[in-house]
């Protein structure tokens, strides 16, 4: 299933996996996340060094045209995790509202671990 917005001129299809790219992407320029785990241990490790997963991502499309996502997080050890939750919150809910043009009805956080680096 694809996102499906109508203009005056025709419809417009955005399919999920670009939804989770901009997600993703927007979620990683948050202070304090260290990485967005991914569905299996030693595909999270390497994620992780990388930087880069989309597996952490879910989008559900409601009646068509609403979004609610859920971002799965491992934030850094020191940083206050609820604020970092909400930064993420806060970055996606905009960056996907402000690309696609879609309504995004909520961005679910769901932290699965802390970080430590020495």
């Amino acid at each position: 299933m694809s996102l499906q917005l109508k203009t005056d001129k025709g419809k417009i299809e955005i399919s999920k996996e670009v939804i989770v790219s901009i997600a993703s992407k927007a979620a990683l320029e948050c202070y304090g996340l260290a990485g967005i785990p991914s569905a299996s241990i030693s595909e999270g490790i390497s994620d992780l060094l990388k930087k880069e997963t989309r597996k952490g991502v879910k989008v559900e499309i409601v009646d068509g045209e609403k979004l609610v996502l859920e971002v799965s997080i491992i934030v850094m050890y020191g940083t206050k995790i609820s604020e970092v939750a909400h930064n993420v919150m806060e970055k996606v809910h905009y960056t996907i509202e402000n690309i696609t043009g879609a309504k995004v009805e909520k961005v679910n956080i769901k932290v699965h671990g802390v970080k430590v680096v020495e």
